[in-house]
């Protein structure tokens, strides 16, 4: 049995029905959440309640909690945990539990804004126009986006458009990276490597309606540039597992943005256009190795995203 631990499960629902139904009756999938009131706890097999993640026995926790229920294979999904299971792998690896997660190092320069631009920069990969001060900037650069050199789904961002409103900010917090603003597509990859980092599948799809950084609608994009530099990156990088790379592209250039190394909320629409990263990692679960599918999906599918209401007793909240 492959039975599988989602943490930090919280509305992720897609993410658990996908797994359930990648898995089959050849395993369980449990979901794990500090919060019972998460709503993808309920479409799991089996669901628990956990401490934080900065809790000091939460790994204590979880590796006897993996010894109990014949886990191999953790999917954390949250960017704070990420490291910490990183930091733990060995841990795991004594008890026979795969981790979807890269190297501390990879991830650290996917989590620090201004360490993915050096590392673009020293690595020939294109990023957007980035200012290093106040000084370098003219009247001519305007307008300008501001965003912090650790954050995520595009809060305490800004576009300015002026050395007033520039001034305005940076008087109060000057944690901020500036660069152009790009007036271009935005894309997400969805990229998937294997334990040894190795690149099976990469599918671009174009975010065409964002909202609170995530996607509600995209389109896949069967571009041959994106994907190959999304590739390059990758191997670059050393990521492993699912990826959430980000990128602006006018039709001949890209500029990387940022990359989150999990899975990201809108990822089933890869799944659906034939790159699953579910069956992919139960398959290594099972030994299997991985054929290269790069460049092998459904084009041109969109995913129209929406909220959707789940009701249950009440009492089943008070007896998690």
């Amino acid at each position: 049995m492959n039975n599988i631990l989602i943490t930090s499960a919280s509305r992720k629902v897609s993410l658990v029905r996908n797994f359930k139904k990648a898995i089959g009756d050849n395993g369980k999938i449990y979901a794990a959440d500090i919060n019972v009131e998460s709503p993808a706890l309920y479409f799991a097999d089996e669901s628990l309640i956990v401490s934080r993640s900065d809790h000091p026995n939460f790994i204590d926790f979880i590796i006897d909690f993996c010894k109990n229920n014949e886990v191999k294979l953790i999917i954390p999904t949250r960017d704070e945990e990420l490291i910490l299971f990183s930091k733990n792998k060995s841990l795991f690896d004594e008890i026979g539990v795969k981790l979807m997660v890269s190297d501390v190092e990879t991830i650290e320069i996917c989590q620090d804004k201004l360490k993915f631009i050096n590392f673009c920069k020293n690595n020939a990969f294109g990023i957007p126009n980035t200012f290093e001060n106040i000084q370098s900037i003219s009247k001519e650069d305007f307008p300008l986006f501001l965003k912090p050199v650790v954050g995520k789904s595009g809060m305490d961002t800004f576009k300015v458009d002026s050395f007033e409103e520039l001034d305005k900010i940076l008087s109060k917090d000057n944690d901020f990276i500036i660069q152009e603003c790009v007036e271009a597509p935005e894309y997400t990859i969805d990229l998937f490597a294997d334990f040894e980092g190795r690149v099976i599948s990469a599918v671009p799809r174009q975010r065409v309606n964002v909202w609170g950084g995530e996607s509600l609608v995209t389109r896949t994009v069967n571009n041959k540039l994106i994907i190959d530099e999304s590739v390059r990156l990758a191997e670059k990088l050393k990521l492993k597992g699912h990826n959430t790379i980000q990128c602006f592209f006018d039709g001949v250039n890209i500029k990387f943005i940022e990359i989150n190394p999990r899975f990201g909320g809108a990822a089933s629409i890869s799944f659906e256009a034939g790159a699953n990263s579910a069956e992919f990692l139960i398959k290594l679960l099972n030994g299997e190795k991985l054929e290269s599918r790069i460049g092998n999906f459904k084009d041109n599918l969109v995913a129209l995203r929406f909220v959707e209401d789940y009701f249950i007793d009440g009492q089943n909240l008070e007896d998690k």
